[in-house]
């Protein structure tokens, strides 16, 4: 009988055969402990399009920075609303009260509080935030005012309002084409500040991209929350509800004050 080197010794044919099988999959297992080593590597702050890169965007290193707009007349719960929620933030975020001049403005009814910088000298922000109260009557007929704030709106990725702030915001004309809302009590005047504005009557706050407007006074606060869900994440804007014990309107297309708009 003949015996072959192949019967004593299967393993040698086949040996090509598992190479060419194995090679493949194991430049396959290779290339993902790479891509997973290089994802491991990536910094904390790397730009994603999710709730994790907000977390991550801003840090105690890189705060977020919100500027507030300060004025002769502000309603103070436009102001402070907001700045408690933003304020919860702790580390995470900047705050800088703004206005044409430094010094002392008082609200419409509270005490003086200090414009920490002009509008012309402050430095990059993310966020700027317009408040409204009485004094926005006289301030859209301040040619100066309304030009400093679309020269600072125009460089600044995120620009909010609270109730009749929308009023000076309109009268940049960065409103237009836009949908926006406001106080429902003010809804009239505020909307003929800015004809080519798209009014939403029953909307608690509005979001169209860059800008963000609110209805009145305490509905800052829900709008407050909404960009804190925005720029961070959901669970944190629960959170800050939950530890200053305010029931968050987190639908901005319920505004129970709408029905004002329907009186006589």
């Amino acid at each position: 009988m003949r015996v072959s080197i192949t019967d004593c010794h299967p393993h040698q044919e086949t040996m090509p055969a598992m190479n060419s099988f194995l090679q493949p999959r194991i430049a396959l297992i290779l290339f993902s402990l790479l891509a997973m080593a290089a994802r491991a590597a990536e910094p904390a702050n790397s730009t994603q399009n999710s709730s994790e890169a907000g977390l991550g965007r801003y840090t105690a290193e890189r705060p977020l920075v919100v500027g507030i707009l300060l004025f002769d007349g502000f309603e103070m719960l436009d102001v402070f609303g907001p700045l408690e929620m933003f304020g919860d933030l702790g580390d995470r975020v900047r705050i800088v009260t703004l206005g044409m001049q430094t010094g002392l403005v008082r609200p419409r009814n509270g005490p003086a509080v200090a414009v920490e910088q002009t509008l012309a000298e402050t430095g990059a922000l993310d966020l700027f935030i317009i408040p409204g109260g009485l004094g926005t009557r006289r301030e859209v007929n301040n040619t100066a005012l309304v030009a400093a704030l679309k020269t600072l709106s125009d460089r600044t990725p995120k620009v909010a309002s609270v109730c009749t702030g929308a009023a000076l915001l309109a009268r940049t004309g960065l409103l237009d084409g836009l949908s926006a809302t406001t106080n429902k009590m003010a809804f009239d005047w505020v909307s003929q500040q800015g004809t080519n504005v798209h009014w939403v009557p029953d909307a608690r706050w509005v979001d169209s991209g860059k800008f963000s407007t609110s209805s009145g006074v305490s509905a800052g606060i829900d709008l407050a929350l909404g960009l804190i869900a925005q720029l961070f994440d959901r669970a944190t804007a629960e959170r800050i509800a939950r530890n200053t014990e305010y029931v968050w309107n987190s639908d901005p297309a319920n505004d129970p004050f709408a029905r004002v708009l329907e009186q006589p």
